[in-house]
């Protein structure tokens, strides 16, 4: 059952703007977000097999950062317990024993200096120990979830904890790769760190994952359990336990001198220049802590400030509760029809080749096209992209939801993945983002795998970008090569340091699809450069012959596979669909094939 689970990785926060100078501040609620208490917002999504994610964000988003904690739930409780909130006599009690969501309030409340993002994980059968066991490719599942939320937020790295059974989700994402990416900059075990095991490598990579930056820090918080009793037995057995696995994490730093001093009623082991911490309860009275350690004694806060100028600063690690003023009055709750369904969540990427050793740059492309003929140059970019000279960054999809009504009234909705920028030449630091005409840009999309954008899907990526940027109109040699590098430069001049891979809109108009083609061969549809506001500046036009190209025009491809309702189909299906094609078109129903043939573009084969 769980075996067959295809848990989200893709497309949960492609609706969250990504922090950068230009950035829109949001005051309202973002597409399906939905309003929370303490001035917030919380998305849900859900996937077959009983996956949930809940995406508690500021309602206002509007710091140049962003920070992103991916929390792992424990074993037996749901996002609703772990998150908390205030109980009365007959409550549940897992409301009252964590409290994810009061303790990230309080860190937010301190640190003004970024927007703080909290993604809670459910696991299918809520155990994410039992989902890696029933789940041959389970590592590679939680490793792609970690590394895409990284990308859709690359500000900064981001923090991997959990506790109790969520503490497999960490491993699993440990175990997946020869090392712990370098978008993790935090991990933090909350008794959790039951299945570390030395034999699977993973304090060697978590030693490696240290010494590789001084600002990462790995935290474990744990107690003496080995005596603990519960209905005449003890808890763990003679090798089971957090306190034997923090022992046996400590052995694993052969090469690290740990320093041991006090912190309230922990021990504290502390190496690496404070890197790695080990907090330790001694347990005198053989008490059943495991879950005290997180809420009653602020382990969360503890965990997520160690190594920052907060630490300490927002009460004592040992309790009492720091946070009491912002547990909320009632649970969590996923409203009844308003969760985001999602069915697939393997990494779609272009079917083109890698790049090749010694292809050339974007700045090297340039100087080779600057003064061609057009076709010439139309040919020469065809080459450079099918050879796969083309940046890392742009090859890998980002999943986008889309909602529409059919004409019967039904809500629907549907996973698009699309290229999170624009076709181009070149490696990730030195690209050149290239205009084309319609022939060249569906050669290249039908080897990819991929075809164009309509207006309507172009409107929805602006919505769901996670970078909004101002149009930078040219007025001067609109068409000529060396125009298109200057406005690449103005572009990129734009981009908060100069990160890619996030979905980006607002600097070039889409080739497009559209019923206007069939009454008018050898023409283009251009249509789209949103400002942040939404508005176009270029509405629907069929004007432009197919040959014309200008500096303004790009190519953002979209994958010919999408999920609709959950079901696998090809965009040129759905788009001539009767009841279907307002997912992706404002113009009635589209035929792609007949308005190829109408156009007459010439594809080149």
């Amino acid at each position: 059952m769980v075996g067959s689970v295809k848990f989200l990785v893709q497309g949960l926060f492609a609706l969250l703007l990504a922090a950068s100078t230009v950035s829109v501040v949001s005051s309202a609620p973002l597409e399906s977000f939905l309003a929370g208490e303490f001035n917030e917002q919380n998305r849900w999504v859900i996937q077959e097999g009983g996956a949930r994610v809940l995406i508690n964000a500021p309602l206002a988003l509007e710091r140049k950062t962003r920070h992103l904690i991916l929390y792992a739930t424990p074993n037996g409780s749901t996002i609703e317990q772990t998150f908390g909130c205030k109980i009365s006599p007959g409550s549940d009690w897992k409301l009252d024993i964590q409290h994810v969501g009061a303790q990230v309030r309080q860190l937010r409340e301190l640190d003004k200096s970024r927007d703080i993002i909290l993604a809670v994980v459910q696991a299918p059968e809520l155990s994410w120990p039992a989902f890696r066991k029933d789940n041959p490719r389970a590592d590679s599942i939680i490793a792609s979830l970690v590394e895409n939320l990284a990308r859709d937020y690359s500000s900064e790295p981001i923090t991997l904890t959990g506790h109790s059974g969520g503490g497999s989700f960490i491993l699993g994402s440990v175990n997946a790769g020869e090392k712990i990416p370098s978008t993790i900059g935090r991990i933090a075990f909350l008794d959790a760190n039951y299945s570390f095991s030395q034999e699977q490598g993973h304090g060697k990579k978590m030693h490696d994952w240290l010494k590789g930056d001084s600002s990462r820090s790995l935290v474990v918080i744990a107690y003496d359990d080995r005596e603990v009793m519960l209905n005449g037995k003890k808890v763990v057995g003679p090798e089971g336990g957090t306190f034997r696995a923090t022992v046996r994490m400590l052995q694993s730093f052969k090469e690290v001198a740990f320093e041991k001093s006090m912190l309230g009623p922990f021990s504290a082991t502390l190496g690496m220049n404070g890197q790695a911490r080990f907090y330790v309860h001694p347990n005198p009275e053989v008490k059943i802590l495991h879950t005290a350690l997180v809420g009653e004694m602020n382990g969360l806060l503890q965990a997520l400030t160690v190594n920052t100028p907060l630490e300490g600063k927002w009460g004592a690690f040992g309790g009492p509760r720091a946070y009491s003023k912002f547990i909320q009055e009632k649970p969590q709750a996923m409203p009844r029809g308003k969760a985001i369904l999602a069915k697939t969540t393997e990494k779609v990427k272009l079917k083109l080749p890698s790049r090749k050793a010694g292809a050339k740059t974007g700045s090297e492309f340039l100087e080779i096209i600057r003064n061609l003929p057009r076709e010439e140059r139309e040919t020469a970019a065809l080459k450079e992209i099918l050879d796969g000279n083309m940046p890392n960054f742009l090859r890998t999809l980002v999943p986008v939801q889309v909602q529409a009504t059919t004409p019967k009234g039904e809500k629907i909705q549907a996973v698009i993945q699309v290229m999170p920028d624009y076709l181009a030449v070149g490696t990730d630091q030195d690209f050149f983002r290239l205009p084309m005409n319609p022939g060249t840009a569906l050669a290249i999309a039908r080897v990819a795998g991929c075809t164009l954008l309509t207006a309507k899907i172009s409107d929805d990526l602006h919505q769901a970008a996670l970078l909004k940027l101002e149009p930078k109109p040219l007025t001067v040699n609109r068409d000529a090569p060396a125009t298109f590098f200057q406005h690449q430069k103005i572009i990129e001049g734009q981009v908060p340091n100069h990160k890619h891979g996030m979905l980006v809109a607002g600097i070039k108009k889409d080739l497009v699809w559209s019923n206007r083609l069939k009454d008018k061969p050898n023409r283009v549809g251009i249509y789209g450069w949103h400002y942040p506001d939404g508005r176009p500046i270029q509405p629907l036009y069929t004007g432009h012959v197919d040959w014309y190209v200008d500096y303004s025009h790009g190519v953002r491809l979209i994958h010919e596979k999408v999920m609709v309702n959950g079901k696998e189909m090809k965009l040129g299906e759905v788009l001539k669909d009767p009841e279907l094609h307002s997912l992706f078109s404002s113009e009635g129903p589209m035929d792609l094939e007949e308005i190829t043939r109408a156009t007459c573009w010439k594809i080149p084969r």
